[in-house]
């Protein structure tokens, strides 16, 4: 299948339906990276999330392994390891692995979450592009700015920090575990004195991306470094602006990129019609509710289970900014949005992240939509 002619990407959290399993949810991630590879998507990441019972997605290294044995030319990888409680070392090490059965397929996608604080933007340059009223000059909305501080303090989240971690460690610097694992995959590791080399690993074709909510220091590290940078707009809509601008902001050429490279993300979801697309997508906001009342995102709910939920203000006002901002409808309506996306961001490629309750419908919004896509 030709490629598309902007490079569109997946984005699977291994998300596990209600009443399935998650080694359903598995399989089914494996046959949606056979069938985009067949549509022509440029890739295909898996996130990692813990402790979710309706996410399988807790080891992007491990389902990446599986899923390139059943592929062939699609680009795999992380989105993202989560660095918090991980060592440059194992992350390497990891991604070595796999590498030296499948050369030159992979990104290693990597992120500041894991046990870190959440990022701090103070010391970002404020974004130059205006917003009034919500939206972009373009149209593209960008809502109010969703605290976090409610998640963070949950005590689900501290259980998830502890276990997460090793008693008693504090995670290294962002900015020099970046550069140890640069190093490393270099092969010109050096510390007190002593040199390391990773087998396999050292000399890895991997393309290293930081993945960044703002204009933090992720967008930071990923301009100094002159790496690549994807901004999550399906996490973090209000912030999207200024992460892009920040990371365009603090680039560097490097020996890998002479110019900054971007990479956006969007939730989607798309069907033959409007209608038909919005009742696929009617789970949607339960689930972000779930997540966001640190609750842990929940098995993905059935159109007629969704709509059993009573709403309260406050739930809605939870939930307003990523539902508000989720692509849904025919294949030309969200190909205009994911446009309008592109325009406002200046991303050279966009990321995508589709979940309904129906695989076959998962599967089909993908389709859809790569169709639509080839056509512009």
């Amino acid at each position: 299948m030709t490629s598309l002619a902007t490079p569109l990407g997946v984005l699977d959290l291994v998300p596990i339906s209600s009443g399935s399993t998650a080694a359903e949810a598995l399989r089914n991630s494996v046959d949606l990276a056979r069938q985009s590879e067949r549509f022509g998507y440029a890739r295909y990441w898996f996130a990692e999330h813990h402790l979710n019972p309706g996410v399988a997605g807790t080891s992007p290294a491990v389902v990446l392994a599986l899923t390139a044995s059943a592929t062939s030319t699609i680009r795999l990888g992380s989105g993202a390891v989560q660095l918090g409680h991980r060592t440059a070392l194992s992350t390497v090490e990891e991604f070595g692995l796999i590498d030296a059965l499948h050369p030159g397929r992979l990104d290693l996608g990597l992120g500041r979450s894991g046990g870190r604080p959440t990022e701090r933007t103070g010391d970002a340059p404020p974004t130059t592009t205006p917003v009034i009223d919500g939206r972009a000059p373009n149209g593209l909305r960008i809502p109010p700015k969703f605290s976090v501080q409610r998640l963070l303090g949950s005590p689900r989240i501290a259980l998830q920090r502890r276990l997460l971690q090793q008693p008693g460690a504090e995670p290294q610097d962002y900015g020099e575990q970046i550069d140890d694992i640069l190093a490393l995959l270099r092969g010109d590791y050096r510390s007190e004195g002593e040199e390391a080399h990773v087998v396999p690993g050292e000399g890895a074709d991997v393309q290293v991306w930081i993945l960044g909510s703002s204009g933090g220091q992720s967008a930071q590290v990923a301009g100094r470094g002159g790496l690549r940078f994807a901004a999550n707009y399906h996490v973090s809509p209000a912030t999207v602006l200024e992460a892009v601008e920040a990371y365009r902001a603090a680039f560097q050429p490097s020996g890998t990129l002479h110019k900054p490279y971007v990479s956006v993300s969007a939730d989607v979801v798309v069907a033959e019609d409007d209608a038909t697309a919005r009742d696929r997508a009617t789970g949607y906001g339960l689930w972000v509710r779930s997540i966001r009342t640190a609750e842990g995102a929940i098995p993905f709910p059935t159109p007629e289970q969704a709509r059993t939920h009573v709403w309260s203000d406050e739930d809605r006002e939870l939930v307003a900014d990523r539902v508000d901002t989720q692509f849904v409808g025919s294949p030309a309506r969200v190909a205009d949005q994911l446009e309008q996306l592109q325009e406002a961001t200046g991303a050279d490629e966009l990321l995508i992240t589709t979940i309904t309750h129906r695989h076959a419908d998962r599967v089909r919004s993908y389709e859809l939509l790569a169709e639509e896509w080839r056509r512009r």
